[in-house]
């Protein structure tokens, strides 16, 4: 049912209480994809290059959009103080309203401005009364001059903390003094929680009571996440708002990239808008056209846009990668000793070069401080007959302990050897070097070698990525330590003894991209594959065909399905996952709860004894820490 606002309410939160709105998407995303670097100060913009803006702005015009969100995501003072503006940002706010109002003007229709304020960039968790007030001031000095310069309405984005959004939704209603509406927008983990762990329907019932007008979800992975929030967040009574990510990023040599297409937020587009949600925009990865499609389902539902009267700031965190290149003779670098050979570094090694079928199970670090779980669950699977575990580095961006902490811990205790994952996301090239040796002194000798997860989609989006190095330039690094040398040449008195595995997409969306980049981490120094999670034995088979040459042993990715909508996530906004419409469909059919998770098993049964005598092994990922499942994946397939 169509909600009546007062008389008096302001013309924007009128339309957003009959729905339904069309926001804009990514204005950093654009902005990057016309030749500004990563390390410019995107709000700075709006002074030095507002007809760029103003171009971004009218694309998503012409895409159908109702509202246009301001070019101040990171304009508060504390966040411009990095870039020296700290002074600016009254002139900064100022001009990215005049910016939004003249593109939200056309001879055919016009459309509302929100002033947008992300975070302050400040991590607060236990702040004190000092924190607050600083938070505070800065996000109120932005506030009203956003107010001032005429925006329509103030939208609080992408914020983690509860108490920072607090903090800045009693600036934005001091700032507005009842003339604009404020709305808050939560940006919550795959759990559907804020850092503190408050959930989705809390988040929305807190923002009531601080008094926004207005509640919403933005960012928080892609939209069946965002539609899942939104669906708790409807209780609390407040026009809605839905604005998600592309799907989760990944790094593609110095870019991040999005997957989820145009046509797949169209569809939850029509969702949203079909439960009650109000206004539906894009965040991060979004382009005009992934709102041309939310513009179509918008119309579809009856637009209340077009009365009389930016977006999310993508943060490309690194400049490329750092190339280490062999300064050496093709006889091996100067004072080389000799590597260990592949089948006695490690019990995992011994057993690929015995041709016997090897199994590892993903067992990541808790959140928090308590590994007494995932210690457990490796006991359970060894007694099982796995292998080894292995350990994701800063699994999606959260607060997890040191992988090589937990490695030992479980080396240890559960008396099972550990496969590390090593990323380039934190560490410099010192750094991970010295994360490598230490490994090393501490018995951890498996390896697999990535890219890491943007912290963007994790709890702490302003944590700054490194990326000194990516995966070839990390198996570079190996393979020198591997014969005794530092990446600067200098001998280190004796050899470490690592098995280097890397990861590689069968279903990879750019297939001969991905074929190349794995010959090139051959030649760095890559020993084993490990794949990520296939679901269809042809995809799988050619991929191996294809890489025959290389001389390569694979293990098998599995992911048991869990339910039907975690085949559709993981399909449509998890990079190099495909899943046949065939196998979606059989999620389908038996819903959610046990029934799901056995038919789960059963598909990744059926792809192991499809591939099993072409492949070494095999690298399982159970769902939502269901350990159990692995065991019933590989049941009759363990060699005696």
């Amino acid at each position: 049912m169509t909600e009546r606002a007062p008389a008096s309410a302001p013309p924007f939160l009128e339309a957003l209480r009959q729905g339904a709105l069309v926001f804009d998407g990514a204005m950093g995303t654009q902005l990057y994809e016309r030749g500004v670097l990563f390390s410019a100060c995107y709000e700075e913009l709006n002074l030095t290059r507002a007809e760029l803006v103003g171009r971004v702005h009218g694309e998503y015009m012409a895409a159908g959009a109702t509202v246009l969100e301001t070019n101040t995501f990171g304009a508060n003072a504390m966040r411009l103080e990095k870039h020296g503006l700290q002074g600016r940002v009254t002139a900064i706010n100022e001009a990215a309203v005049a910016i939004a109002r003249a593109a939200a003007t056309t001879d055919a229709r016009k459309a509302f401005v929100a002033g947008c304020i992300g975070p302050s960039g400040y991590f607060l968790g236990e702040a004190t009364t000092s924190d607050l007030s600083k938070v505070g001031a800065a996000l109120t000095e932005q506030a009203k001059a956003l107010v001032g310069a005429g925006a329509d309405a103030i939208l609080l984005e992408t914020f983690r903390q509860t108490n920072e959004l607090q903090i800045a939704v009693e600036a934005a209603l001091r700032a507005s003094d009842g003339r604009i509406p404020v709305i808050a927008c939560a940006s919550l983990d795959e759990q559907l929680r804020m850092s503190d762990g408050t959930e989705a329907a809390a988040m929305a019932s807190l923002v009531r009571g601080w008094g926004a007008q207005g509640v919403g979800v933005n960012c928080t992975d892609g939209p069946m996440n965002v539609f899942t929030a939104c669906e708790a967040m409807l209780a609390a009574e407040l026009p809605l708002l839905a604005i998600p990510n592309a799907g989760l990023p990944r790094r593609v040599d110095d870019r991040l990239v999005y997957i989820s297409t145009p046509e797949y937020f169209g569809v939850y587009a029509r969702r949203m808008f079909k439960i009650g949600v109000r206004g539906v925009g894009g965040c991060c990865g979004t382009t005009p056209e992934h709102i041309k499609r939310i513009a179509a389902a918008a119309r579809m539902a009856g637009s209340a846009a077009g009365g009389e009267n930016a977006a999310e700031t993508v943060r490309i965190e690194s400049d490329g990668p750092l190339e280490i290149t062999s300064r050496f003779p093709a006889g091996g670098p100067p004072g080389a000793l000799p590597a260990v050979p592949f089948a006695e570094r490690t019990s995992l090694s011994a057993k690929i070069a015995a041709g016997r079928f090897v199994t590892s199970v993903e067992v990541n670090p808790p959140i928090g401080l308590d590994p007494a779980k995932a210690i457990a669950a490796a006991k359970m699977l060894k007694a099982g007959g796995i292998d080894v575990v292995n350990i994701a580095d800063g699994a999606r961006a959260q607060a997890r302990m040191a992988n090589v902490a937990m490695a030992v811990r479980i080396q240890r205790e559960a008396e099972m050897e550990t496969i590390l994952h090593v990323c380039g996301r934190d560490r410099n090239l010192l750094a991970t070097l010295a994360h490598f040796l230490g490994a090393h002194d501490l018995g951890v000798s498996n390896v697999v070698v990535i890219t890491g997860d943007p912290p963007k989609m994790g709890d702490f989006p302003d944590a700054m990525a490194v990326y000194d190095l990516d995966s070839i330039g990390m198996l570079k690094l190996v393979s020198r330590l591997n014969v005794g040398i530092d990446p600067g040449g200098k001998p280190l008195g004796g050899v470490t003894r690592f098995v280097v595995a890397t990861g590689a997409e069968p279903a990879a969306l750019n297939y001969e991209r991905e074929l190349e980049r794995l010959r090139l981490k051959k030649e760095a120094g890559a020993e084993v594959v490990m794949t990520q999670p296939v679901y269809d034995p042809r995809v799988l088979e050619k991929f191996l065909e294809d890489i025959k040459y290389l001389e390569m042993p694979v293990l098998v990715g599995l992911l048991p399905l869990a339910s039907h909508r975690n085949a559709e996530f993981l399909h449509n906004e998890v990079p190099g996952m495909q899943i046949p419409e065939a196998v979606r469909e059989r999620m389908r059919k038996v819903g959610t709860g046990p029934a799901a998770r056995r038919e789960g098993v059963t598909i990744a049964r059926e792809m192991l004894e499809a591939v099993r005598s072409k492949v070494q092994g095999a690298y399982i990922m159970p769902p939502l820490e269901k350990y159990e499942l692995a065991l019933e994946v590989v049941d009759g397939f363990l060699d005696p």
